[in-house]
């Protein structure tokens, strides 16, 4: 199996670099983002309409964007990312628009630095495709999240990521077996991917089912629209029509299994 401290150090670089190019999520929130902040991010009422006190760890999410937007929502907001540039992005919009958050570098399979049930929220955009194994992930967040809170994911869809970035006369074709191991061949010129990092599929056993092994309940599951009927033949719509990009997933954590109650059940006469 693949040693995941080489692919964390290799997408590192990568999005260290991204943020020195000014590539493509790692562009800072704008000022309309903070017009109606908690609109912006939870369209779908997932959060419940107030999330002021909130202890949220926005994991993996670093480049100026989700960290101060859900700061200015009133979350006591910690933001978690693998990349120091991403996260340098972050400390620059919250100084520039006065809001306070705190930023923590490590992976995201690595939350040692937090005590068990520490936080409320967990928001984690796409960002499991870049590491090999996702168990690890799942289990973190779980112990981090109190019971009954929420972990909010969305993740790049095992399909899109099997997917030709190019069409072909019958659409766009399967190339890359579902069942793998390794990371996907490199990309050039694709919105559904990000030139110069190293991703990995994972399949749907692994992103369901990883979440629900780890102790979390799903409780609503979406798939965020992008299709156009009208995009040009390649366009990141136009694909979109035929492959779903991403997945998102609303999900709680649930309370540990009474062992003792099960004991007593199991053994009673």
């Amino acid at each position: 199996m693949e040693d995941p401290s080489a692919a964390q150090e290799h997408n590192r670089r990568a999005w260290n670099d991204r943020v020195r190019k000014r590539g493509r999520f790692a562009r800072p929130a704008a000022d309309e983002d903070f017009i109606d902040p908690l609109k912006k991010l939870d369209a779908l009422g997932w959060l419940g309409g107030d999330i002021r006190g909130s202890r949220t760890l926005c994991l993996a999410a670093g480049g100026g964007r989700q960290g101060p937007i859900y700061a200015s929502c009133g979350a006591i907001v910690t933001v978690v990312d693998i990349s120091g540039e991403m996260l340098e992005l972050d400390r620059q919009v919250a100084a520039q628009r006065k809001l306070h958050l705190t930023t923590v570098e490590t992976s995201m399979d690595d939350l040692s630095m937090f005590a068990d049930g520490s936080f409320d929220l967990v928001i984690h955009p796409v960002s499991t495709c870049y590491t090999p194994v996702v168990a690890p992930v799942f289990q973190e967040v779980a112990r981090v999240t109190r019971v009954g809170g929420l972990y909010i994911s969305q993740h790049k869809q095992p399909t899109s990521l099997q997917a030709d970035i190019r069409p072909s006369p019958h659409g766009y074709e399967l190339l890359e077996p579902y069942y793998r191991e390794g990371p996907l061949p490199p990309v050039q010129g694709s919105r559904h991917r990000e030139e110069g990092t190293l991703e990995y599929l994972h399949r749907w056993d692994q992103i369901i089912g990883g979440i629900c092994r780890a102790g979390f309940f799903i409780e609503d599951l979406t798939e965020p629209f992008h299709a156009d009927t009208s995009a040009k033949e390649g366009a990141f719509a136009h694909r979109s029509r035929y492959v779903a990009p991403y997945v998102r997933i609303k999900a709680q954590r649930r309370a540990p299994p009474d062992t003792e109650l099960i004991k007593k059940i199991l053994w009673t006469p």
